[in-house]
């Protein structure tokens, strides 16, 4: 295995390490973690440990592509499980952030129904020989989306401060690039889902 493709198992790694961190009852061992308050806005020290994780995590999703182009170790594996890791990784922080009322709901369902979509697209391509590696909408999505965790992790900070909602602004318009890059996958492997009807 290259170096590409296990940064992608450490990131796929990192997610359940992520959801034990951020979910464990700490209040059953009596364990509390300081809160910092900036103006209106407050935030716990076990947000910026799971934001610490989840940046290393996607630094990963960077430093793998980055340097499977440079080196040319671009792999079936590697096109395979790079968008799985991704989708692990920025779908569980996001359903936990939507559990905890931190970002609205809709926009969550609508990535997670755009990735189930693409995600039957991708199998039916790959029973035809066809390996689908993530276009440029399907990588902006991904990016606004981890930006979107970050500034959502922070409790918009710094843009609470002069009551700018950015956090919910860029929640919005990832599912928007979301639903374009689900049309943009479903465009291109159509010939395969109507093959027989």
């Amino acid at each position: 295995m290259n170096l590409p493709n296990k940064l992608t198992v450490i990131r796929i790694i990192l997610v359940p390490f992520l959801v034990l961190v951020w979910l464990f009852p700490y209040h059953l061992f009596n364990v509390t973690f300081p809160t910092f308050v900036f103006g209106p806005v407050s935030l716990n020290l076990l947000n910026l440990i799971v934001l610490a994780i989840f940046a290393i995590a996607s630094f990963t999703d960077f430093l793998d592509g980055n340097l499977a182009r440079k080196n040319n170790l671009v792999t079936t594996f590697g096109k395979f499980a790079d968008p799985i890791a991704d989708k692990l990784l920025v779908n569980t922080t996001l359903i936990i952030l939507c559990y905890k009322g931190i970002i609205p709901v809709v926009p969550v369902v609508i990535m997670l129904a755009r990735d189930t979509i693409v995600d039957g697209c991708r199998m039916i391509a790959s029973q035809n020989g066809v390996v689908v590696a993530a276009g440029i909408l399907g990588k902006l999505k991904t990016v606004l989306q981890m930006v979107a965790i970050i500034v959502a992790l922070l409790n918009n900070l710094p843009f609470e401060l002069i009551s700018l909602p950015v956090k919910d602004v860029l929640i919005w318009f990832a599912s928007f690039i979301s639903l374009l890059s689900g049309y943009s996958y479903f465009s291109q492997l159509k010939e395969f889902i109507f093959e027989t009807m």
